[in-house]
């Protein structure tokens, strides 16, 4: 029995070039952009497989910002049947057997989604937009409050938030995190404010070093190394803030493949990518959740596709399983492609 590879690691690929064609009425007839994504991942053995089991998250979320307006699943071979449920975190998991002997895995899936930037910022790098410089006290907690809201009181309303308070397979709770975080985390400061700063000390502190690390490297392995890809970044930020007593989680997700002219290109465009969820009761948008890049420095906008969340890259791989037979060795190539529907 082998146990097959993580079939995302987060890198960038070649930059794809188009040129811009015409809005299609279909994306304009609604606020936000479309976007249609690709995700293509191809293993390819050393020996024959006898069988394999599968799980895939590969369907992105719907929220209140991202509508998900089609999704398509195609394996090759052809499993028998392909079972869907929730997972606790409310992703979609797909799982799938394969009893035909086979050599290579074919798994595909294809999105199209419609995503709204937050109302709050235009996501942009650099300094923090008015609603994090200068929050509103209706809609920003002292981090304090919100630590002290996590610790148990008898009677006290259950808040699910709280699942994303302890430590997690990739995440521990630890005071060299803590003491990381405490730089930014000044007695009093909106939390909002200090998880900005935060992001961007991440950000510059750390340099983005492909092969730095691999899946199964730790938020505190990336403390101590400077570097890594972003699920190290977004693993490191995590760590930092629940060592706090505060509620974190990791999103799985896309970039937009091209960026708009004369914008930067992100570090993880056509791959999967990283970021960070954090919790203020007050925030006013997505239940609380703020979003945070902190390998590009950045709050993410209408470029971003979530796909998964979870505490931490364990929760949300895009593609495991476990296979009997395949030999030692097992080629992966993954391509992810993510396009603005009136360039297709």
């Amino acid at each position: 029995m082998v146990t097959m590879k993580s079939a995302v690691r987060a890198e960038p690929a070649a930059e794809r070039r188009r040129e811009p064609k015409a809005a299609t009425a279909t994306a304009a007839a609604e606020p936000g952009r479309v976007l249609r994504v690709t995700h293509d991942t191809h293993y390819r053995y050393a020996a024959r497989v006898e069988s394999a089991q599968h799980q895939a998250r590969l369907k992105p979320l719907s929220t209140p910002r991202q509508k998900l307006l089609s999704f398509a699943l195609d394996i090759e071979p052809k499993p028998e049947s392909v079972g869907v449920e929730t997972d606790a975190f409310g992703n979609e998991r797909a799982s799938f057997a394969l009893n035909q002997p086979h050599d290579a895995l074919f798994v595909r899936s294809r999105s199209v989604v419609r995503v709204a930037a937050p109302a709050w910022s235009a996501g942009k790098r650099g300094a923090p937009p008015p609603a994090i410089a200068q929050p509103d006290a209706a809609h920003a907690s002292a981090w304090e409050a919100v630590r002290d809201r996590f610790c148990y009181r008898a009677g006290q309303p259950y808040d699910a938030a709280s699942e994303f308070v302890f430590a997690s397979p990739h995440v521990a709770c630890h005071p060299e995190l803590a003491a990381y975080a405490s730089a930014s985390f000044t007695p009093g400061r909106p939390l909002v404010q200090a998880a900005w700063e935060l992001m961007r000390r991440i950000h510059a502190e750390f340099a983005y070093a492909p092969d730095s690390t691999d899946v199964t490297t730790t938020a505190l392995d990336a403390l101590a190394l400077r570097k890594g890809v972003c699920q190290d970044f977004a693993h490191v930020m995590i760590g930092a803030i629940r060592s706090l007593g505060l509620a974190a989680r990791y999103v799985s997700g896309y970039l937009l493949t091209q960026p708009p002219p004369g914008q930067p290109r992100l570090i993880g465009a056509d791959a999967s990518h990283a970021w960070v969820e954090v919790y203020d009761p007050l925030w006013p948008e997505d239940g609380g959740w703020l979003q945070l890049d902190p390998t590009n420095d950045r709050a993410p906008g209408d470029d971003y596709v979530m796909l998964s969340v979870g505490r931490d890259y364990a929760d949300v791989t895009p593609l495991r399983g476990v296979i009997r037979g395949g030999g030692a060795d097992q080629v992966l190539k993954v391509a992810v492609t993510v396009e603005p529907l009136e360039e297709v």
